[in-house]
């Protein structure tokens, strides 16, 4: 385990999502910065983030300024109302997977390619995987409005989003060595002591 873990490097990231976040000017007083550090077994973890909102209140969700932000607020707010949240974070999860793949995402961008064929290919997808009917409600609303392009950094800011609103801090981890469940569980403990956080996600880094 040590080996691991010494191999492996960890950063947290902001709860409040960049849409949300207003120039330094604007803000009165000034958020100031954390920094803190703290060492794990043959781990080093150092980190500088901005003041965490802690909590979700009802308009938790609509904190945006940009398009792909007013999207995933949307989206979060449909999710909070019957209660799918944390189900529909995962969905989320899976629609980055696919659109990762440079092929999906150009079949999706090609503007000749029929809409309808388009929404035939997530519907094929959607079936195995599971999704929500409201998730893929969703990415056919982006299909319509031919904002496909902003899918991935949809989904970034419904992480943020549901992070926020869950009082979850995310640990992204960089390892040169797979971490197996009793490293990434030792990691969380860690950072939810560091970080005071409800809850504590483990993501390993692209």
């Amino acid at each position: 385990m040590a080996s691991a873990l010494q191999n492996a490097a960890v950063s947290l990231q902001s709860k409040i999502p960049p849409s949300a976040r207003l120039p330094t000017t604007l803000n009165s007083p000034k958020p100031p910065n954390l920094s803190f550090s703290a060492t794990f077994p043959s781990l080093s973890l150092s980190t500088t983030t901005t003041s965490r909102r802690r909590g979700g209140s009802a308009s938790g969700a609509r904190m945006s300024a940009t398009a792909a932000g007013s999207y995933a607020a949307a989206l979060a707010d449909v999710a909070r109302s019957n209660n799918t949240l944390s189900a529909t974070s995962s969905d989320m999860d899976k629609v980055d997977r696919l659109f990762s793949d440079p092929a999906v995402y150009g079949f999706f961008a090609n503007p000749t390619v029929d809409t309808e064929k388009k929404r035939q290919v997530v519907d094929e997808f959607a079936r195995p995987s599971t999704l929500q009917p409201h998730t893929v409600n969703f990415v056919n609303i982006l299909i319509d409005a031919k904002r496909i392009d902003l899918v991935k950094d949809i989904v970034k800011e419904f992480e943020m989003v549901y992070n926020r609103l869950t009082d979850t801090e995310l640990a992204v981890v960089s390892s040169v060595v797979p971490l197996g469940s009793q490293h990434l569980a030792q990691i969380a403990k860690q950072v939810q002591k560091l970080t005071g956080a409800k809850n504590v996600r483990v993501k390993a880094s692209n």
